[in-house]
């Protein structure tokens, strides 16, 4: 509907017009909308900050676990060069109390990395220390310079 035909044409107005245009374009559009999949993942993503370090032998990622267990954590390598570290982390539900502030994080956590070409993904180490799980992914040697192909000549 177009706010003007009602003499409507104040920039308030049309800025509301263009906010329904939008709507109406987003219902139109929804199969491009992101998933509740994406999103919670995104969000899983946004809550799990995480410190990387690069070593002359190894990389390393650096994330807070606080009250984890190991079984509680996932590290992965997914399409041959995507780091992913993921989990949940559960609320210890107890009968005889009830809670009367909740402010430390619960649920699912997740970070994907690329690794660089020269990761070296069949080398990669795990360990969760005093809440701090370390990530180790050694890189591959360097590629030997290639020495340059002599060819013999022969006379004819």
């Amino acid at each position: 509907m177009d706010l003007r035909i009602l003499g409507l044409d104040s920039p308030l107005f049309s800025n509301l017009q263009q906010m329904m245009d939008l709507t109406d374009d987003t219902d139109k559009s929804s199969h491009n909308a992101p998933t509740r999949t994406y999103m919670r993942d995104a969000k899983a993503m946004a809550a799990t900050p995480a410190d990387v370090k690069e070593y002359p032998s190894s990389y390393v990622f650096i994330i807070d676990m606080p009250g984890l267990k190991s079984g509680d954590i996932k590290v992965q390598v997914e399409d041959e060069n995507v780091l992913v570290i993921s989990g949940e982390r559960k609320r210890d539900e107890e009968k005889e109390a009830k809670y009367v502030r909740m402010e430390r994080r619960i649920g699912k956590f997740m970070r994907k990395f690329v690794l660089p070409e020269n990761a070296n993904t069949d080398a990669i180490s795990a360990v969760c220390q005093d809440g701090v799980l370390t990530v180790t992914v050694e890189k591959l040697p360097p590629p030997e310079p290639k020495k340059p192909k002599t060819i013999e000549v022969k006379i004819a």
